[in-house]
C-alpha cells in the first residue's frame, strides 16, 4: 500500500508522519533522463529519518494541513496571475506591430493614391496637348 507519492522537480523536500507502527519501505526514483546519457553523474539526495514515539498534536496537524492548503492555492493564483499578466504583454505587443503595420499601408495607400491622381492629371494634360496639335495640324482648329 503506497502512503505517500508526489512528483518533484530539481529540488524538492517532504515530510511523512507514520500514524502506524511496523515496516516501512523507502523508494526514490529519478525521472531524469540526463543521468541515461551521461554515466559519470551523481544523483545528491540528503535523507534525515527520525525514528521514536512523539506525541502528535492532532490539531497542530490540520492546522499546518489548512496552511499548506491555502498556500498551494495562493501559489495557484499568484501563476495564474502571472500567466494573465504575460498574456497582456503578448497582447500588447501583437496589437503594437498591428497598429505600425496599418499605420505604414495607409501611408503606402495615400501615397499611392497621389501619384495615380498625378499620373492621370499628366496623361490628362498630354493627351489634350497632343489632340490639340493634331487638330492644329490637320487644320480643323
Amino acid at each position: 500500500q503506497v502512503l505517500l507519492s508526489k512528483l518533484y522537480g530539481p529540488q524538492g523536500t517532504f515530510s511523512f508522519t507514520s500514524y502506524l507502527s511496523g515496516e516501512h519501505i523507502i523508494c526514490f526514483q529519478s525521472n531524469s533522463t540526463r543521468f541515461a546519457v551521461t554515466a559519470g553523474s551523481k544523483l545528491r539526495m540528503h535523507l534525515d529519518i527520525r525514528v521514536g514515539e512523539h506525541f502528535l498534536d492532532e490539531s497542530a496537524i490540520q492546522a499546518k494541513d489548512k496552511v499548506d492548503e491555502v498556500n498551494e492555492r495562493l501559489e495557484h493564483l499568484i501563476e495564474q496571475i502571472n500567466h494573465v499578466t504575460r498574456e497582456q504583454e503578448y497582447e500588447r505587443e501583437r496589437e503594437e506591430k498591428f497598429r505600425k503595420t496599418s499605420e505604414e499601408t495607409n501611408s503606402n495607400i495615400l501615397w499611392w493614391a497621389i501619384a495615380q491622381t498625378l499620373i492621370l492629371i499628366s496623361i490628362g494634360i498630354w493627351q489634350i496637348k497632343s489632340l490639340r496639335d493634331f487638330f492644329i495640324s490637320k487644320k480643323l482648329v
